[in-house]
């Protein structure tokens, strides 16, 4: 049985919705209709609505965002959804920025209202697992809420440690194949002589040690979500071979000639431009289309503060789910000044290292063990944490300097084997990616390594603080340093 949903509607002119609705009004939804402010306060007054719809802008030129300010200190709290016109983008972006849940385009159905219930059942049941205090990340969420109605492959980009397995998640459990497996593949961390049989599967015998028959994971996959990680990092061979499975919605095992039918989504991340890896003949174009479908970005985290400290809370809370430990306020200033090179993955390690720290029911802003400046990017000769107890700084912090472009260090001034190493160990590292325009997998085999092996030491460069792109850009670069000159 289908639950009833009572909407309230507060639009001047009312009639020509009502008119669009009243030949195939969806059973399940009663709408009530209010013309002005006034009976709308009342009705909201009276009883408890699962939604209100208003207009982006009233007949007396007051918008919506101002509207939704006067409900707030009336407490009201009603999820609102913003009825536009096409050309009231500007209206809809500030009511948003007010807290508007959605938007309707005008004239509207009522299967858009169904879609409208969905979307908020789901942001209701996972407001737990995701932080989206930001403007940037609520309408990343919504974007991904409307695209996991459909079976549409999207494509994540972002800069490392930016949370974008996480987003595929969300869409996963916000999908109809929610009950159905996800199933997650680093790309990049699989050997390239394993990724087709671990991808396709293979039968008993059909390579040396193949002693049993074992699915792939596009099978395992099958009626839910296979998330593809870092997809620009797939040999053009694989492309090739993942490109005709995604064509023909069918798989053949290593060594079969049966085609297993598919009913997958496909959802791949990368944290490279796929368009200039296609320019480059290390991408297929066609695959790329195939993909990029839905695109969306996660943004990083120096461009979201105002996600910084909730998801600190957050992290906080996953680490000690019983505790009761808090940031002090000081301790949010730092976190909010701190540039983030190794965005939430690199927060994540400091709330750990934070609660180790921690001394009493408080976080304090010199228990962050974050760098003296909000700028400075510890590097691997200076180890970020200390084994001496830090003294307490009670002072205020002083406003953070601009960040200077990250430099890999200079030779220790007193000689050290260990230190040595390691600066040989990184100059290796990007002379060799260099040389191989950044393509992983051709460096990790040049090197001698696996490209995990190989990913594990780029990104604890990149959680130091260090700029891989622009270690990268060679000897032209402004911001390269000496050592690669």
């Amino acid at each position: 049985m289908l639950q009833q949903r009572h909407i309230l509607l507060f639009h001047p002119h009312h009639e020509a919705l009502e008119r669009v609705l009243s030949a195939s009004q969806a059973p399940e939804i009663t709408i009530e209709w209010v013309q002005d402010q006034a009976h709308c306060l009342a009705a909201l007054a009276e009883r408890a609505w699962d939604m209100l719809l208003i207009p982006a802008e009233l007949d007396n030129g007051q918008e919506a965002a101002a509207w939704m300010s006067q409900l707030t200190w009336a407490g009201h709290r009603a999820p609102v959804v913003v009825l536009s016109e096409v050309h009231q983008a500007a209206q809809v972006t500030r009511a948003l920025q007010k807290g508007a849940m959605d938007y309707l385009l005008l004239p509207f159905e009522p299967r858009h209202l169904q879609q409208l219930f969905q979307r908020m059942a789901v942001m209701h049941t996972q407001s737990t697992q995701v932080v989206a205090e930001s403007e940037q990340s609520r309408q990343l969420f919504q974007l991904a809420q409307r695209v996991a109605q459909t079976d549409a492959s999207v494509l994540i980009n972002g800069e490392s440690g930016t949370g974008k397995e996480v987003l595929a998640q969300f869409i996963h459990r916000a999908s109809s194949r929610a009950q159905g497996p996800f199933v997650a593949i680093n790309c990049a961390a699989i050997p390239e002589t394993m990724i087709e049989s671990i991808l396709f599967g293979h039968s008993k015998g059909a390579f040396t040690g193949a002693a049993t028959a074992q699915a792939g994971k596009l099978e395992i996959a099958n009626h839910g979500t296979l998330f593809l990680d870092e997809v620009g990092e797939l040999p053009l061979a694989m492309q090739t071979k993942l490109l005709r499975v995604l064509q023909e919605r069918e798989v053949e095992r290593l060594g079969s000639h049966q085609k297993i039918k598919l009913n997958i989504r496909i959802v791949a991340a990368t944290n490279l431009d796929l368009e200039q890896q296609v320019a480059k003949g290390l991408f297929r174009l066609d695959l790329y289309y195939r993909l990029n479908v839905f695109p969306l970005t996660c943004s990083p985290l120096r461009e979201r503060p105002d996600d910084i400290v909730p998801l600190a809370n957050h992290l906080l809370k996953c680490h000690h789910p019983h505790g009761t430990t808090q940031l002090t306020e000081s301790a949010k200033a730092r976190l909010r000044a701190y540039p983030w090179p190794g965005n939430v993955r690199e927060l994540d390690n400091v709330m750990q290292r934070a609660l180790v720290m921690s001394r009493g029911c408080f976080i304090r802003e010199e228990e962050l063990m974050l760098p003296v400046s909000a700028t400075a990017a510890p590097t691997p000769f200076s180890p970020p944490i200390s084994t001496s107890m830090p003294e307490p700084q009670l002072e205020s912090m002083s406003e953070p300097m601009p960040a200077p472009a990250p430099t890999l260090p200079e030779w220790p001034s007193k000689p050290n084997l260990h230190e040595s190493r390691k600066q040989a160990e990184f100059d290796t590292i990007i002379a060799t990616l260099r040389r191989f325009n950044g393509h992983r997998n051709k460096t990790a085999q040049e090197l001698g390594v696996t490209t995990r092996a190989l990913r594990y030491k780029i990104q604890t460069m990149r959680e130091q603080g260090f700029d891989i792109n622009k270690l990268l850009a060679g000897p032209d670069s402004a911001t390269e340093p000496t050592m690669f000159n």
